[in-house]
């Protein structure tokens, strides 16, 4: 099926007459959270994102599953609890795709934190988890296994565990649970602007297909509800439902730019996480593996109002982030040479502070806030580890429009609250695979992986040069994830674009995904190069290295 096709018939729901359920827009994890819990309701339910799926904060994260520690510090301690219990429920419904992933702090004499403190929130935030991760290495002990580190005073270090994942896959995976109960999602299709009735209350959106620049066709969609999880942007819908204007509409939302460095595991071979805090303004930051590369973050900076724009790294960021590695590790001595690749992103952060000035985004809550504005539901903020308990706060409010029952939203009617259904794949390919790559297709793929596995063509299953990605991946990504743009396969589909040189474009990779491309989504030669010039020119902005 070529691409046409492919989009024609991803579509074909909006051909649909009967008002939708719920209509959500923004296809990020907080969107496909909501999608899931509405359809697995037996909610008819449309998701629209109006770039790819999870093409703003939602693949552009830290890639940490975690509970939160430094909310123990600040005595908030039902936010800790809350996320570490669904840190471990991923680590049990989804292992593959959320992983546990070690910590440590080092400690320096006279530097904060200092040991005892430190490893006192540790064993609170272990008794929250209900298992112990906590460990003190001596100086000694962990110099053996660490020599890399800056020894110079060093007294010890704590190791605490969270979990790493891949963020817009489990955006993927999640939205496959929604579709597998009923949703529809579909990528490339913008709300234009809201529709209202004659009391002024919002019954749906007119969309806009963006797939293509030539594309005018437009679509109104009805819905018994409308709900905005399109996070960083989401006073733009909310001031829309409340028919106030920018000098009148009090803006909550606080967009904070996190940004990211990607350098080789030979140029900083590291085996766990490190936090520690920066060397200049202590803020804590950290350097960890993933993907067989190693990351260093991040930022948390006051960004300039959105627009659909990319976000991209700053110089200076670059070189803060340097800075502090280079502080942690004193022989590493990095510089941007050794930069693979950046990413950056925009938190929603809900500001404390009315002009969003009085403190500074680090020190931000990052609790969740839902609003209710004429029929428009608004959720924003909040944590990638709590999209599902986001989701069931949204339907909640949903509850007020659509009048549900308390026992729907309650789960009372549902044989399990897993966000995850897992099942052994029957393809016999699937035994032919080793075991470490059969957790992680198992934990990116679900119930889709027998499907992968029977489009693969053999040499599909090899790996694509050190990555951990085989090219099956970007087959199936092809043929069945809704992918319009190189990047959607390169940078969200797959993380190739983040991982490999020159984001992935180089003679053999690009030869190979163009023979994929051509055969899954009938690109023709001009296809192809005007598809490579716009993913190069998109990469060498925003995810590599700005000008110095």
């Amino acid at each position: 099926m070529n691409q046409t096709k492919q989009r024609e018939q991803a579509l074909a729901p909006l051909s649909q007459t009967q008002p939708w359920d719920m209509l959500i827009i923004g296809g990020g994890i907080t969107g496909a959270g909501i999608a899931r819990e509405a359809a697995r309701r037996g909610l008819a339910v449309l998701l629209i994102e109006q770039k790819d799926f999870a093409w703003g904060t939602s693949s552009r994260s830290s890639k940490m599953v975690h509970g939160g520690l430094r909310y123990i510090a600040s005595g908030d301690y039902k936010t800790t609890l809350l996320s570490v219990r669904e840190r471990e429920r991923m680590l049990s419904e989804a292992g593959g795709l959320v992983n546990e992933m070690h910590f440590v702090m080092p400690h320096y004499k006279g530097k904060f934190p200092p040991p005892w403190i430190f490893n006192t929130l540790l064993r609170v935030y272990d008794r929250l988890a209900g298992k112990r991760y906590f460990t003190y290495f001596k100086k000694d002990a962990f110099l053996r296994l660490n020599p890399h580190i800056k020894q110079n005073n060093f007294l010890g270090a704590s190791q605490f565990s969270d979990a790493v994942t891949d963020d817009s896959r489990l955006v993927m995976r999640v939205l496959d649970e929604a579709i597998n109960d009923g949703a529809q999602a579909i990528n490339y299709l913008k709300a234009e602007s809201l529709i209202t009735n004659e009391q002024g209350l919002v019954v749906g959106a007119t969309l806009k297909d963006t797939a293509s620049k030539d594309s005018d066709q437009t679509y109104d969609v009805h819905a018994k509800v409308v709900v905005s999880a399109t996070g960083a942007w989401a006073d733009s819908l909310r001031m829309q439902a409340s028919k106030q204007t920018e000098q009148t509409f009090n803006k909550q939302i606080r967009p904070s730019r996190g940004s990211h460095l990607v350098v080789s595991q030979e140029r900083l071979p590291i085996h766990q996480a490190y936090t520690f805090l920066h060397p200049v303004d202590k803020r804590a930051v950290f350097v960890f593996p993933w993907e067989n590369r190693t990351v260093l973050g991040t930022t948390d900076l006051d960004h300039p109002p959105l627009g659909d724009e990319e976000v991209g790294i700053t110089s200076e960021e670059v070189d803060y982030l340097l800075a502090a590695t280079n502080a942690l590790f004193d022989d590493a001595d990095l510089n941007r040479e050794d930069v693979i690749s950046t990413w950056a992103g925009v938190r929603p952060l809900i500001s404390e502070g009315g002009d969003g000035k009085r403190v500074s985004p680090s020190k931000e809550k990052r609790d969740h806030s839902v609003w209710l504005d004429n029929n428009l539901v608004t959720v924003s903020g909040g944590k990638l580890t709590t999209f599902r308990l986001i989701a069931l706060d949204v339907l909640k409010k949903c509850q007020e429009v659509l009048a549900l029952d308390e026992s729907v939203v309650q789960n009372n009617n549902l044989d399990s609250d897993q966000v995850f259904s897992n099942q052994i794949p029957t393809n016999p390919k699937f035994a032919t695979l080793p075991k470490s790559l059969q957790q992680r297709l198992q934990g990116f793929y679900g119930l889709q992986l027998d499907r992968l596995l029977e489009l693969a063509h053999d040499d599909d299953l090899a790996y694509v040069t050190d990555s951990n990605t085989i090219w099956a991946e970007i087959r199936f990504a092809a043929r069945y994830e809704q992918v319009i743009h190189l990047d959607d396969l390169l940078l969200r589909r797959t993380r190739l674009g983040l991982i490999l040189p020159h984001g992935a474009m180089t003679p053999l990779i690009s030869a190979r995904l163009k023979q994929i491309c051509q055969q899954e989504l009938g690109w023709d030669e001009q296809k192809w190069q005007q598809e490579v010039a716009r993913y190069q020119d998109l990469w060498q902005h925003y995810y590599h290295l700005p000008a110095a």
